[in-house]
This record gives structure tokens, C-alpha cells and sequence, in this order.
């Protein structure tokens, strides 16, 4: 049986901990953008669910004989369904029943998302976000 010499024989370069280095630079760059896609999600989730309620909410002014508070409780039920905390509501104008034929109904609502956020709100800030709506009243 025919040996090589040892000074010929091929080494392989020693690459222990190589892995390690690699994770412990590259983990919090992975974790950061995890961390902005919730974020991002969850700011998605409350424009919408602010769009949502605002629809609704000037649905029901549209109903013959519906108040601003019949409004407002819609828009709130919608919204505390989506557990989305800190919002209000606006309608205008507040006399709706009042209001003639052809005025604009105007709803408005607004939540901050610092209070929504999954994740503590830190990536975007102390941002308001809102919804508005307008529909024309017919009768």
C-alpha cells in the first residue's frame, strides 16, 4: 500500500466558531426587520379598521331618524370589536336629523398607535392615525 508523505496531504483551514460569528452579526439585523414587519402589519391593521368604522359609521347617518350618537356607537362597537384602544370619534354635523337634504355627513375617526402597537409602538412613533368619510344625506 503506497502512503503519501504528510507534508502533501491537503488541510482544510480550521473554521471553528466561524457559525457563531456569523449569527451574532447577522441575528439582530434579522430580529430588527421581524420586529418592523409587525409593526408595519399591525399600523396596516388599524388604518383599516379606523377606515372600517368610519364606513359604517356614516351608514348608519344615512338611516332616516339616526342621531350622532347612533353613529358614534356604531363607529365605537366596530372599533372595540378590532380591540383598538385610544380612538374617538367625530361627526358633524352633531344635529343630523336636523340637518336638509343634500348636507354632507362627516365621520371621523382617530386612533393613536402607540396604544396599538404589538410591539410598543417604538419604530413609528407617536403617530395619530385617522379615517374620514363623507356621504351626502338624502332625505
Amino acid at each position: 500500500m503506497l502512503r503519501r508523505p504528510r507534508n502533501l496531504t491537503k488541510r482544510r483551514p480550521n473554521r471553528d466558531g466561524v457559525a457563531a460569528t456569523e449569527l451574532a452579526v447577522c441575528m439582530p439585523v434579522i430580529v430588527l426587520i421581524v420586529l418592523a414587519t409587525i409593526e408595519a402589519c399591525a399600523m396596516i391593521f388599524l388604518q383599516q379598521s379606523l377606515s372600517v368604522a368610519a364606513y359604517e359609521g356614516a351608514r348608519v347617518a344615512l338611516v332616516p331618524g339616526a342621531k350622532a350618537s347612533n353613529v358614534t356607537y356604531q363607529c365605537e362597537l366596530i372599533l372595540d370589536d378590532r380591540d383598538v384602544n385610544g380612538a374617538t370619534v367625530n361627526v358633524s354635523p352633531s344635529d343630523i336629523p336636523g340637518a336638509a337634504a343634500g348636507t354632507w355627513i362627516n365621520v371621523e375617526t382617530s386612533a393613536p398607535f402607540s396604544k396599538n402597537s404589538l410591539v410598543g409602538g417604538w419604530l413609528f412613533g407617536n403617530r395619530t392615525l385617522k379615517a374620514a368619510v363623507q356621504m351626502v344625506k338624502e332625505r
